[in-house]
């Protein structure tokens, strides 16, 4: 298991570095375009709007599956291991329904019905373009699911607070 979570956290953000490449050269692009030859690029502005939206929705599953994501614990890290187990696989719980039921259903149907609609600037269609909520669904339902696995698990740790700022206050 962990090969396999090594190799998509590695795969991921490799996708991710190259599509933000991608999106600096597109930004690039179109300054220069804009600014120095005075006939700004249509394409590339709509081109960088949709890298920009997988780059993020793609990051967001990165987050996620580092647990680097924005979480409130400080009340969850004072209760007892047992009750932090039960809080955290409510937590996951409902963030799953919500990524099932909004990015991967939702974004597959808006997807879907998107699907041959020709974009009057990109070589894709608006469907094609669409697939990063569905895809990023399926990716932080994947993480999601790792994690919840591990909340139900007889290696679960709890919640053990910000190392960081313990070490710093044991060194002073």
């Amino acid at each position: 298991m962990t090969t396999a979570r090594r190799w998509l956290d590695n795969t991921l953000r490799t996708i991710c570095v190259a599509l933000f490449g991608l999106l600096v050269a597109l930004v690039a692009w179109q300054v220069f375009t804009r600014l120095v030859l005075s006939q700004p690029s249509a394409w590339t502005e709509e081109a960088a709007k949709f890298t920009f939206v997988w780059v993020m929705l793609i990051g967001i599953a990165i987050a996620v599956g580092e647990k680097a994501d924005v979480v409130m614990d400080f009340l969850v890290e004072k209760l007892p291991k047992s009750l932090q187990r039960i809080a955290d696989i409510i937590a996951y719980l409902s963030t799953l329904a919500f990524v099932v039921f909004a990015m991967v259903i939702g974004g597959t149907e808006l997807s879907m019905l998107a699907w041959e609609q020709k974009n009057a600037l990109l070589p894709l269609t608006q469907g094609q373009l669409y697939l990063a909520m569905p895809v990023s669904g399926v990716l932080l339902t994947v993480y999601l699911l790792i994690h919840l696995a591990n909340a139900m698990s007889s290696r679960y740790e709890g919640h053990l607070g910000d190392v960081d700022e313990d070490l710093e206050a044991a060194a002073l």
